[in-house]
């Protein structure tokens, strides 16, 4: 089980920055993959990106490529998304969730942050 909390989310204008956390509470987070989504009102569910459970194999969504860079810190249990050059089609609510290597579900949530883009 893990439990997982996101923040740094916010109103950033076009072309800005931001950093989204997610801290993991329990001492398994080592043993997860990571990801990262977002919804944006009126859409389905986006994956953005991903990582393996040792940090390596990043994966990016081609609307995301090249502007946002997928990390974990498993010394501090935390995963992050730097999301650089945002545009205003990046508003959604951003959500991080972790799975087991073995599977391709993932099974813990955390709750969300809004990341607003103003144009």
């Amino acid at each position: 089980q893990v439990q997982l909390v996101e923040s740094g989310g916010g109103l950033v204008q076009a072309g800005g920055s931001l950093r989204l956390s997610c801290a993991a509470s329990g001492r398994t987070f080592n043993t997860y993959d990571m990801g990262w989504f977002r919804q944006a009102p009126g859409k389905d569910r986006e994956s953005v990106a991903r990582i393996t459970f040792s940090g390596g194999r990043p994966y990016y969504s081609d609307s995301v490529k090249g502007r946002f860079t997928i990390s974990r810190d498993n010394a501090k249990n935390t995963a992050y998304l730097q999301m650089n050059s945002l545009k205003a089609e990046d508003t959604a609510v951003y959500y991080c969730a972790a799975r087991s290597p073995a599977s391709a579900v993932y099974n813990f949530w955390g709750q969300g942050t809004q990341v607003t883009v103003s144009s």
